[in-house]
């Protein structure tokens, strides 16, 4: 089958693998910035694709693509490899219009692979798979994704590993994404540039609301987080209120006496 032996082939399910992960990375970045607002509406999203049967089959349809591009990218660039032979070891100088993220996507997708296993231990571990398996404790519970969002940004080694990931992610993407439409045919002389230009931006905005939602998180700015605060302080000073009751009432009483 053309799709597995040939080298068009296997670009060609790396770019619709890539995409269809860039669809899905864009649908996770909405749900995170409902986070930065809303603790409840985030939970509320939470409960909805918690351990059911389409978020677990999702689940596993991500978990294909993203297995079958890493093992891709992997046999293409063994593949390119062994085409240079010895000529990979020769000392030459950089092309003048190759990008960085070009000569180095096997480096930055080893990073973002680790940063996944990282993402999936602190979040889909401690959640969907802590439904599945309820008779193991979590804290917080798997339900409260807004809690765990707040508990792993408040350590600054997280936050530095995730803003790490997500830097990669962006010259990944930036590259991967006009690299898929040139690969699929979608290009041209005009065209070409139009992709790598709508790439850039896109990527840029979508790398943008990941990292907002850590920093925010880390320097305890987000709305969400304000929201708390105030429902907290509401509680505290109605307590506060009826304990001044409590005393003028005790003290009432005593000058009764």
């Amino acid at each position: 089958m053309w799709l597995i032996n040939s080298s068009i082939g296997r670009k060609v399910v790396m770019s619709v693998t890539g995409l269809a992960l860039v669809l899905f990375l864009t649908f996770h970045c909405c749900m995170n910035v409902v986070a930065l607002f809303s603790g409840e509406a985030y939970n509320m999203i939470c409960e909805l694709l918690g351990a059911n049967w389409y978020a677990v089959a999702a689940t596993l349809g991500l978990a294909a693509l993203a297995v079958i591009h890493i093992v891709y990218a992997f046999i293409l660039t063994a593949q390119n490899r062994r085409a240079r032979g010895a000529e990979r070891y020769a000392v030459t100088e950089k092309p003048a219009k190759v990008e960085w993220a070009s000569q180095n996507m096997l480096v930055l997708g080893i990073i973002i692979l680790l940063g996944l296993i990282l993402h999936l231990f602190n979040f889909w571990y401690n959640m969907m798979f802590a439904e599945l398996f309820p008779s193991i404790h979590y804290d917080p519970a798997p339900a409260d994704g807004f809690g765990k969002i707040v508990s792993t940004f408040s350590n600054p080694v997280y936050v530095v590993l995730y803003v790490i990931w997500i830097v990669a992610l962006w010259f990944h993407l930036s590259h991967g994404f006009w690299s898929a439409m040139h690969t699929l045919g979608w290009n041209g002389k005009i065209w070409e540039k139009r992709w790598k230009m709508i790439g850039l931006i896109y990527t840029t905005l979508l790398m943008l609301g990941f990292l907002v939602v850590v920093l925010a998180f880390a320097f305890g700015c987000a709305p969400s987080l304000c929201n708390a605060c105030g429902a907290a302080a509401g509680c505290c000073g109605e307590a506060a209120a009826a304990a001044v009751d409590t005393c003028q009432a005790v003290v009432d009483s005593i000058a009764a006496i």
